[in-house]
């Protein structure tokens, strides 16, 4: 007796990749996340692989797995892949503490957060 399939979260025509534990603010990471929205995958990659921010590296790495994900487990074509949706969120926070003059502490929050990324075949509408 195996484990029971667990149903789809996403469409047919969509893949799915997480990124847990992305070291950064949510604020942040949507910054990047809101860069590569409704673009197709191809142009989705090369915008982050020259955006400036620190974390585009870690949505690029997310948004490739979902690419792959698309390829090799659902059998959807690459080239007509877009980003249907990228959603950030919280994830854990890291509390640290720092000393301070005169005896004193101050607290250091290091946020880490998870950004979801969904790609969905798109239908060519013939003219």
């Amino acid at each position: 007796m195996g484990k029971a399939s667990s149903p789809r979260r996403v469409g047919d025509n969509e893949a799915l990749a997480v990124g847990n534990s992305i070291r950064g603010s949510a604020q942040k990471l949507n910054l990047v996340a809101q860069l590569i929205r409704g673009k197709k995958a191809e142009d989705a990659l090369n915008i982050l692989s020259f955006s400036k921010k620190s974390m585009a590296k870690d949505v690029s790495k997310v948004l490739a797995s979902a690419i792959a994900n698309a390829e090799n487990n659902h059998n959807l074509d690459v080239d007509a892949l877009i980003v249907h949706e990228a959603s950030v969120g919280k994830g854990l926070t890291m509390k640290r503490f720092k000393a301070r003059a005169r005896g004193r502490s101050a607290q250091i929050l290091k946020p880490f957060s998870r950004v979801r990324i969904v790609v969905r075949e798109h239908e060519e509408e013939e003219a």
